[in-house]
């Protein structure tokens, strides 16, 4: 049992902030990659107010999209075939 305020009950709350492996292609990009991207976005585009939301997403796809080519041209060099990739047609 895990005492409230005890080191044991603060690292069980932290298994939540699990770090990732960086080789491990399922882990998407980081906070600190995407907070970097949004932030060159934001300033490509004149630093405009009210966007911050915008820039994450579209940083956040960007770098997703990045990762996916890496993984196909890998996966192709290597001579191995990729499942073909689902899309989602929203509502």
């Amino acid at each position: 049992m895990l005492k409230q305020g005890s080191d044991e009950a603060g690292s069980a709350h932290g298994a939540a902030l699990i770090k990732r492996d960086p080789t491990d292609r399922a882990a998407g990009p980081t906070f600190d990659q995407i907070r970097r991207r949004a932030y060159e976005l934001w300033e490509r585009n004149h630093q405009p107010m009210g966007f911050e939301i915008e820039f994450w997403l579209m940083a956040e796809k960007e770098l997703r999209a990045e990762r996916d080519r890496a993984a196909k041209a890998e996966a192709t060099e290597a001579g191995d075939s990729l499942p073909p990739s689902r899309s989602w047609s929203g509502p």
